[in-house]
């Protein structure tokens, strides 16, 4: 492969796997964060208004907060056959009490899904460093 291009597929590759590896960590600090100084709410599935694809519904969580605020969120997690997220039942979150915009669904954090683009974001990086040495 001529220098040039082995140079601007080292450095695809190393952006590439940056952006992983941080999206990663960056997710695992919110979910260490929440889990650390987050407020345990029980909130209502709302099945009216789902947020995200038609493959997978993420149907709207309705909760009080400490201070009284009425929140609506779309769920963070899509309805699943091990959690449906049924209309009307309702389901244990753990919200920023600064924001309580952000919140997880308890026990259904997703951390594997951070781990993942975490360490695809570092096979990229020695991927793109074996290119630039090699």
């Amino acid at each position: 492969m001529p220098q040039g291009a082995a140079i601007a597929m080292a450095g695809l590759t190393g952006v590439s796997g940056a952006v992983a590896l941080l999206t990663g960590l960056v997710g695992l600090r919110r979910i260490r964060r929440l889990r650390r100084a987050g407020v345990d709410v029980w909130a209502m599935v709302k099945r009216t208004g789902p947020v995200g694809d038609a493959d997978h519904p993420r149907p709207l969580l309705q909760f009080t907060t400490k201070d009284g605020r009425v929140m609506e969120v779309g769920s963070p997690a899509p309805a699943s056959k091990r959690r449906p997220l049924a209309g009307g039942s309702h389901v244990l979150v753990r919200y920023d009490p600064d924001d309580p915009r952000e919140l997880v669904l308890y026990g259904h954090e997703r951390t594997s899904w951070e781990y993942a683009f975490t360490g695809l974001g570092a096979v990229f990086l020695l991927v793109s460093t074996g290119l630039l040495l090699g």
